[in-house]
């Protein structure tokens, strides 16, 4: 059972699913959806807590029933900002290579905000389960959901509240409005409370206009202890993202992904023990920011945790694609590490 403005709901098996079966009665205050399952109450403040549940036996049976291949699709590699940037491309003296060579058909430097789409299979079929939607998260869409027959998006899972995190919320609208009716936002308290205000009007529909098409969103606030979406057991990696700034990573299944960090609490590496793939933030080459890995740190921090295989993200414009990892890989030689950076549109194939 999860609390729900002052009411108790149970928590949906499939929220894909019930929005398939459900009846809704329009009344002026609230919606009452009426699913073959139960009752679903969506009011104009839509903020509940999400329930933990210990059911990640389930996954691997799952998997093994339906015989589909779950995989990560990086939806976005790159810095707020993007690449290339228009600074660079206006400069008469055009020295910033990389944002030229970003222009190029297939260049794996153009890079948009950072954010994953993990894909598995659920017990309703497969699932879209996005982390992160930030200011360009519309073109990243735009881009690889045709290339890859996507359509659906099951949940939002929220790292942080910078723009190129959350700036996209208002974009779901076209997945709400014109696919499915609505989508599942996970998120932390404090950056639920900054969304309140950058994205007053899609918590507190009440204040929008009549007839007027806002994304529908349904949120969740989730703590620093493992939640379960869709079946798929989360658990969140805290980090810091600057300094007093918490940001968080999530682990799914032996997957840890750390895409904005400046630091690692030691309470946190634990949590990272026994790691398959690690995913983490890798802002440039030569040295770290305030808010962010650079690729020494990076690569220290990927000596400590000891994952089977590292994919560095948030890369920026100093970053070129292949001359980086052309020097990542002579360290598979010299120190064993399978090191490299990820780009736009790249799928990689993991068990869950």
């Amino acid at each position: 059972m999860v609390a729900f403005l002052g009411t108790i709901r149970p928590v949906p098996y499939s929220l894909r699913s019930f929005a398939n079966q459900r009846l809704q009665l329009s009344l002026s205050r609230f919606l009452i959806s009426v699913p073959r399952h139960g009752f679903s109450f969506s009011f104009p403040k839509r903020s509940i807590q999400a329930s933990l549940h210990s059911e990640s036996a389930r996954n691997s049976t799952v998997a093994a029933s339906t015989g589909e291949q779950s995989e990560i699709i990086f939806m976005g590699t790159g810095t707020s900002e993007g690449i290339p940037r228009l600074s660079c491309l206006t400069d008469p003296s055009q020295k910033c290579s990389v944002c030229r060579k970003a222009t190029e058909p297939g260049s794996k430097n153009r890079r948009l905000n950072t954010s994953i789409l993990v894909r598995f299979p659920g017990s309703a079929g497969m699932r879209n389960v996005l982390i992160d939607a930030g200011k360009f998260f519309y073109h990243s869409a735009l881009r690889w959901f045709p290339t890859y027959g996507l359509r659906t998006i099951d949940a939002v899972i929220i790292t942080h509240s910078h723009a190129d995190a959350i700036g996209g919320l208002d974009d779901l609208r076209d997945w709400t409005n014109n696919v499915q009716p609505f989508i599942p936002i996970y998120v932390a308290k404090r950056d639920f409370e900054v969304m309140k205000m950058t994205h007053y009007y899609l918590i507190d529909t009440s204040v929008v206009v009549p007839g007027a098409a806002v994304s529908s969103l349904l949120f969740n606030i989730i703590h620093e202890e493992p939640f379960i979406v869709h079946d798929l057991k989360i658990t969140p990696l805290p980090v810091w993202h600057g300094q007093g700034y918490r940001s968080l990573g999530y682990r799914f299944g032996d997957v840890c992904y750390i895409s904005d960090v400046s630091d690692i609490p030691e309470e946190t590496y634990p949590l990272l023990k026994d790691c398959e793939l690690l995913i983490l933030d890798a802002l440039r080459p030569d040295r770290s920011s305030s808010t962010h890995f650079g690729l020494p740190r990076a690569l220290d921090e990927v000596r400590k945790i000891q994952p089977k295989r590292t994919l560095f993200t948030g890369m920026m414009h100093l970053m070129d694609h292949e001359e980086v990892n052309e020097y990542l890989l002579k360290l598979k030689g010299t120190e064993g590490l399978d090191v490299q950076l990820s780009y736009d549109g790249l799928r990689v194939p993991i068990n869950l």
